[in-house]
């Protein structure tokens, strides 16, 4: 089955004019493709839209049952506008990664879905009943939203026949905040869905059906796309939505080595509503792991289990992280038993009550990269400890706290009870920027080097159980010229990094790279992996438009071939630079400019576990070279190995022709001289530039700090 589409590529233009009032330096960012996935065992054609994607020389996967080819023009040229995209017949359904392989490396991502029944593409908007797109059912649509639009499509069912209809959107990256209605024939509405969800639909008679889409705000546009499933379901099928992206804290579950599938149930009816009502309470045996539900509307779920004095249980529930708009709250009470004339009462005393998982890091105030992350790593779900206080019998009431609005039997949970297992999982996303002046940024950044260029990643870690220990951070399978060095997530923190970096002379190239954190567990060394995160989109103004964060399927590494850094900070040594604890020490960085800064210094700060204390320095811009020297008396580091790097924001002269790679000159710095030897009539020319904040990040410096009695 083939699929033809055809939309122009759209690009950044203008270096000057394109980036005129952006921060960080441009980075290739896939923004629309068109359409937005395909059948297995299908080919089709894909259109791109995007910033910073012009001459893309690739399209790439995360899946490799998924495959592109440039589409050749009349005259067997390659179009850089289209790719012939295969999907192999055993590709898994769901949603993967797609992403452009530019001269500044690899882009950000966009979701590709896969699926199993037929697709088409609609080319023109169907802005009436008359104008109605016919589907057939068990078939899916990709779909654009025009302006203050409503799009039409005209189905045809039979008597007491079940169609589920559901609209990807969110999901799958658009903009689009999806109303979708099922009507008669002639227009008129007969069942309707404004929260984006699917609508379960029993036809009444044989005929035509008509199903509206539309944005829930007439808002529309490229951004604005959305794939339409239109599905036949038995009476006894629980419906399904079509596969979305994960938020940010669902990195934190499932627990390794849980079960798919709970090895029991919650058994209604479990509610206790009045005090005594035993037979409402269900019974279980610690450990459990239990599936239930939140339903029907004001549901609480009440649970009962036997214990001893002394007794430590971890108890955690997940339900918001597997995607559902739930809050459970959690109370457990001891159960204390009296008699008093001959008959005998039951008295509840609280134990304690859990609630939200807080995020491990603090996060922005207002959803931007201004006081902290714009990614949130915590969760309404629950996790804690349950001390025993007595021997006896304890109720575990759980509840979502916003159930009394809610009821629908999709709103799930799992609840495990368990000793203790700790463990640790983690989340990393690009070091964000602090900015001023009302700027509002919140930009995703792929991982995209330039020959010279180190990045930062800021890894997260959720601890569970109890788990306090160091997290080593590693990077393997990168590209050639690229190398990763973390710094670890000390005992007792949440926080650690990963600096990336590419050699000046680093070749183009790509790889998805494997990302794990480590750390000893009861005598034993774990592997965890590092899930990454990035912005769906990139937003520069906040005020207007809130983020939306996302997990990413895999971690790709590129390196450009377009520019090379602006800067690049190194220690001057690669050996570990050794110090006594308790005295100074002086490192040397050497500086290789190749762009000139607004103004004449940038303001330092130091990251590595024991380092952070040290206050923020002024790094000379115009300089070759320059020193920093650490007081290890305030900072205390206890003796060992450390990794540590300097970092700030500095704004770059940018121009595309004066970051180009020149391997004539070893240390360009431009704009460059004029030639006193050939003297002109005319002045030189400067290259045409605008003023771009960005991150500054030195290259690791490894330290040394031996015991006091020693060097």
């Amino acid at each position: 089955m083939t699929i033809a589409f055809v939309i122009s590529l759209c690009v950044a233009t203008n270096a000057s004019d394109a980036f005129a009032q952006s921060v960080c330096l441009p980075s290739p960012r896939l923004l629309t493709t068109m359409p937005m996935g395909g059948q297995a065992g299908s080919e089709v054609e894909v259109t791109l839209s995007g910033e910073a994607i012009d001459d893309a020389s690739e399209l790439v996967f995360s899946h490799p049952g998924i495959t592109a080819k440039s589409k050749l023009d009349d005259a067997g040229k390659a179009d850089p506008h289209r790719y012939v995209v295969t999907i192999a017949a055993d590709c898994p359904a769901g949603i993967h990664e797609a992403r452009v392989m530019t001269p500044l490396g690899l882009s950000s991502s966009r979701v590709f879905s896969v699926d199993t029944v037929a697709e088409l593409v609609q080319s023109e908007p169907s802005t009436s009943p008359e104008l109605a797109l016919p589907v057939t059912i068990n078939s899916i649509v990709n779909a654009t939203m025009p302006v203050r639009g409503v799009n039409h499509y005209r189905f045809e069912a039979k008597q007491d026949q079940r169609v589920v209809v559901d609209c990807a959107a969110r999901g799958i990256d658009s903009k689009l905040n999806a109303v979708v209605i099922i009507a008669d024939a002639a227009g008129r509405d007969l069942l309707v869905e404004r929260r984006g969800d699917l609508l379960d639909f029993t036809a009444p008679a044989d005929g035509q059906y008509i199903v509206k889409v539309h944005e829930l705000t007439f808002q529309g546009g490229a951004e604005h796309f959305y794939r339409l499933a239109i599905r036949e379901l038995s009476a006894d099928q629980q419906p399904q939505r079509m596969a979305g992206t994960e938020a940010v804290n669902a990195f934190s579950w499932p627990p390794i080595g849980l079960a798919q599938v709970a090895t029991t149930t919650e058994v209604e009816p479990n509610d206790s509503k009045r005090l005594g009502e035993a037979s409402l309470v269900q019974t279980i045996t610690l450990p459990c792991d239990i599936a239930g539900t939140f339903f029907p509307a004001a549901d609480v779920d009440v649970f009962e289990f036997t214990a001893k004095k002394g007794e430590s249980w971890w108890v955690e529930v997940a339900s918001e992280r597997l995607g559902l708009p739930t809050d459970p709250t959690m109370l457990v009470q001891r159960v204390v038993e009296s008699a008093a004339d001959g008959s005998k009462t039951e008295s509840l005393v609280d134990v304690i009550e859990l609630a939200d998982i807080p995020s491990p890091v603090k996060v922005s105030g207002n959803n931007y990269a201004y006081d902290g992350p714009p990614y949130n790593a915590g969760t309404s779900d629950i996790l804690g400890k349950i001390e025993i206080p007595e021997d006896g019998r304890y109720r575990v009431q759980l509840l979502d706290a916003f159930g009394g609005t809610r009821s629908d039997i999709r709103n799930r949970y799992r609840m495990v009870i368990r000793k203790a297992e700790p463990d640790f999982a983690l989340v990393a996303w690009a070091l964000h920027m602090g900015l001023r002046n009302g700027d509002r940024n919140a930009l995703s950044k792929p991982i995209s080097l330039r020959p010279g260029a180190t990045m930062a990643l800021e890894v997260v870690a959720f601890r569970r159980d109890g788990f306090d220990g160091d997290i080593e951070l590693s990077m393997q399978s990168l590209p050639d010229g690229v190398f990763a060095q973390g710094l670890k997530i000390p005992a007792g923190k949440s926080r650690g990094i990963v600096l990336v970096t590419a050699d000046e002379g680093a070749p183009s190239g790509w790889a998805n790279a494997t990302f794990i954190g480590q750390a000893e567990i009861e005598g034993e060394t774990v592997s965890r992996p590092c899930r990454l995160a990035s912005m769906a989109w990139p937003v520069k103004d906040a005020w207007s438009e809130i983020p939306s964060p996302r997990l990413v399927v895999d971690v790709a590494v590129s390196v450009g071939s377009a520019e090379v850094a602006p800067l690049t900070i190194q220690p001057t040594a690669d050996a570990p630079i050794e110090v006594v604890a308790g005295e100074s020490v002086t490192i040397p960085l050497a500086h290789r400019r190749r762009s000139e800064f607004s103004g004449a210094t940038v303001a330092m700060q130091t990251m590595g576990s024991g380092f952070e204390a040290h206050p923020k320095f002024d790094l000379p811009l115009n300089d070759d070279h320059s020193e920093v020297t650490l007081d290890l008396a305030k900072l205390k580091p206890a003796p060992g190995d450390y990794w540590i790097a300097f970092y700030g924001s500095a704004v770059a002269k940018y121009s595309r022709e004066a970051l180009a790679p020149d391997p004539m000159a070893p240390a360009p710095i431009v704009p460059a001289p004029v030639d006193a030897a050939k003297p002109s009539s005319e002045p030189a020319k400067k290259p045409s530039t605008t003023d771009i904040a960005d991150i500054v990040v030195s290259k690791p410096i490894a330290i040394r700090v031996l015991p006091a009695e020693k060097k």
